[in-house]
C-alpha cells in the first residue's frame, strides 16, 4: 500500500526510508517504555533497524509514517494503521513517540491523521486501538485521539517483558464526533 504524506500541523507524517534507520535504533532501544510497550527489543543493529523500515513501508495491509516535526524533520515517533482488512472494514492503530517528545499532545494529533486518511481513503468504518493495562499513556491518547473505550481483554498480548498482559480495547468510528486537538 502506498503510504502518502499527511499534513498534521506542527506534525509531518511522511512515509519511512532508510535514512531513519539510526533514529528508530536509538529510539526503540534507548527507552525503557519503548522496550517494553512498542516492541524495540528486536533490534540489534542498524541492519535490523532497516528491515523493520522495509516491512513497515511494503506491507499490503498496513500503512505506516514516521511523525516528524513539521519544521526541523526531526523524528518525534511513528503511527501505523495494519490488519487493514475492506472487507469487514476494520484495521487497528498503533504508534510509540519519542521520549523526548512525550506529554505534549503529539501522539493524538498524529493518530487522529493517521485515522482521518484511513476513513477518507480506505473501506475502513472502525479502527481499533489496544494496549496494556498498565501503560495509562496510551488510554490518554485514545481517549484525546477520539476512540472510545470498549472494553478489557485478558492476557492477550506478551510484551517487552515476556509476560502477557491485559489489554484494553478502544474503537473509533467513521461517524464518531473528530477530536478536538487545539
Amino acid at each position: 500500500m502506498e503510504t502518502p504524506e499527511l499534513d498534521a500541523a506542527p506534525l509531518l507524517l511522511r512515509p519511512w526510508g532508510d535514512e531513519d534507520a539510526d533514529a528508530v535504533l536509538a529510539g526503540q532501544t534507548q527507552d525503557p517504555a519503548s522496550l517494553l510497550w512498542a516492541g524495540g527489543s528486536d533490534l540489534r543493529s542498524r541492519d535490523d533497524a532497516v528491515a523493520r523500515i522495509d516491512r513497515m513501508r511494503n506491507g499490503d495491509d498496513r500503512a505506516s509514517w514516521a511523525v516528524v516535526d513539521g519544521a526541523t524533520a526531526a523524528l518525534l515517533g511513528s503511527v501505523s494503521v495494519y490488519s487493514i482488512d475492506p472487507q469487514r472494514g476494520t484495521a487497528e492503530v498503533g504508534y510509540w513517540t519519542a521520549s523526548g517528545a512525550r506529554g505534549r499532545g503529539l501522539a493524538p494529533r498524529a493518530v487522529d491523521a493517521a485515522c482521518r486518511w484511513v476513513f477518507g481513503a480506505l473501506a475502513v468504518d472502525r479502527i481499533q486501538l489496544f494496549h496494556a493495562v498498565e501503560n495509562t499513556a496510551s488510554g490518554r491518547v485514545a481517549e484525546k485521539a477520539g476512540f472510545t473505550f470498549e472494553g478489557r481483554l485478558r492476557r492477550s498480548h506478551r510484551y517487552g517483558d515476556g509476560v502477557k498482559h491485559d489489554e484494553l480495547l478502544w474503537a473509533r468510528l467513521a461517524d464518531d464526533p473528530v477530536p478536538r486537538l487545539g
